[in-house]
């Protein structure tokens, strides 16, 4: 992703303010059954205090939406960070399938404020604020704020707290960070190459199509879950065509669903905005589900045929080959 000088590039944490993240709260004797047969990841498999990238599918395979979810440290409660806009819907639509399962979902979105920790520093920052900062993939709890800190794997934190104690939350951090925001938070978020479904895109992209395969949100080895079906058969016969890419391109950062040209696809659009931010030297950086012949070709442009060009860049983290594995002999 292009880079130039800013706080967090030289070494110090943002702490920037989240206004686009929810939050949900699963709660029950019932909890890990319920959340095993609806989200495409282990949640079994889930220890105290750790956390996962998950997604919820529709019956055809398509992400409705997808999630940072982690167990609390005691107990059987969970947590998950998803799209703000969507977090009410996904309460709404879950608790359909509670039943007579002891299970409880809340929306706690409007009760907390939280604050996206993120460069170089941003660890440095978390234990000179507290003392400690939760290894990768988990979460600590300061009982003296209180707060709650997510650490993700990317490198990446979210804190938050109830939203009357938000000015306590920013006042520990405040010595240590640089103010940051919420296009900071964004721009990091799409260096991570980690897009967060919207409004805007849920219900059109199978979970392997948003890398989610790629980075530990999907469980090949579990049992049912919606769309369960459709996730594995894209897997074991290869039908993937198309891949979430990284992109830069010389234009404001372009909204999520706007859609990508090419003159290998002349009659229709080859591609999806599925998240975007300034980008620090200028133009916008993007992440978008492209379909795999369009990449590889010359022309790929945003908005429309002929449109701005994009400049493919490379993902942190390396991508499974969208083809079949060989078949084993009888």
């Amino acid at each position: 992703m292009t880079e130039s000088a800013s706080p967090a590039a030289s070494g110090l944490a943002l702490a920037c303010p989240i206004d686009s993240l929810g939050l949900l709260e699963f709660d029950g004797a019932d909890v890990r059954t319920f959340l095993q047969g609806q989200l495409s990841s282990d949640v079994e498999a889930l220890a105290p205090g750790s956390g996962q990238w998950s997604s919820y599918n529709s019956a055809k395979g398509r992400v409705l939406a997808n999630f940072w979810l982690w167990r609390a440290d005691e107990g059987e409660r969970h947590y998950a960070l998803a799209a703000g806009d969507l977090a009410a819907a996904m309460q709404k639509r879950l608790a359909m399938f509670v039943l007579r399962a002891k299970v409880s979902i809340a929306n706690r979105t409007p009760e907390v404020a939280m604050l996206g920790i993120v460069g170089p520093g941003a660890r440095r920052a978390l234990e000179a604020a507290f003392g400690r900062a939760p290894a990768a993939g988990h979460v600590a709890q300061y009982a003296a704020l209180p707060a709650t800190v997510v650490a993700l794997p990317d490198g990446r934190f979210v804190a938050f707290a109830a939203a009357t104690n938000a000015p306590a939350l920013r006042e520990a951090l405040a010595p240590h960070t640089a103010s940051g925001v919420g296009s900071d938070w964004d721009r990091h978020s799409v260096a991570a190459g980690v897009p967060w479904i919207t409004a805007a895109t849920s219900d059109q992209f199978v979970a392997q199509m948003i890398n989610w395969d790629a980075i530990g949100g999907v469980s090949f080895s579990k049992g049912c879950y919606p769309g369960q079906e459709i996730v594995a058969r894209t897997r074991y016969l290869g039908r993937l065509k198309e891949r979430l890419f990284a992109f830069h391109v010389e234009t404001l950062p372009p909204p999520a669903g706007a859609r990508l040209w090419s003159p290998a696809f002349p009659d229709q659009p080859c591609g999806t905005v599925v998240a975007a931010a300034a980008a620090t030297g200028g133009g916008a950086d993007l992440l978008a589900v492209v379909q795999l012949a369009a990449v590889g070709a010359p022309g790929l442009a945003l908005g429309a045929a002929g449109g701005a060009p994009l400049a493919l860049q490379p993902l942190p983290y390396p991508v499974p080959e969208s083809t079949a594995p060989p078949r084993a002999r009888p």
